[in-house]
């Protein structure tokens, strides 16, 4: 099933969803079934989104930025990409994970980035790049 639109009520408040019955087409991608289409009751809507790595798009592409071998941003131990003065932390370059983490990382890109500017490496760093939960 794949929710094609939320549909308010005269109140503006949330009333209904409008569904559709999908499959996997020939390139793997999620294709509507023509004639599924149906409507439910809603009330409530809690999206769990998947994550699947960050966005391939035009920043990427246009600054030169490197991916890893697992499709997440690339850096180094200070949280600095292949690109000078490009950092980046959390799940963009950790890939999916908890909250905790990405909080963890942005104290030390930071830390990283302090560095960067003005060449001190005064700050504690949390966590390293490298770093995983203990299991």
């Amino acid at each position: 099933m794949s929710t094609t639109e939320f549909v308010a009520g005269p109140d503006g408040k949330l009333e209904k969803l409008r569904l559709v019955e999908v499959k996997r087409d020939d390139t793997g991608r999620f294709a509507p079934i023509e004639g599924t289409e149906r409507e439910i009751p809603a009330q409530l809507v809690l999206l769990a989104m998947g994550f699947v790595g960050p966005e391939k798009g035009k920043l990427l592409t246009d600054l030169g930025v490197d991916l890893d071998e697992r499709g997440n941003v690339a850096r180094d131990g200070r949280y600095m990409t292949n690109v000078e003065g490009v950092f980046s932390a959390g799940d963009m370059g950790r890939g999916q994970s908890l909250v905790v983490w990405a909080i963890a990382e942005g104290r030390a890109a930071a830390a990283g980035v302090d560095a960067y500017l003005t060449g001190r490496d005064v700050l504690p760093v949390p966590v390293a790049p490298t770093d995983r939960p203990i299991a």
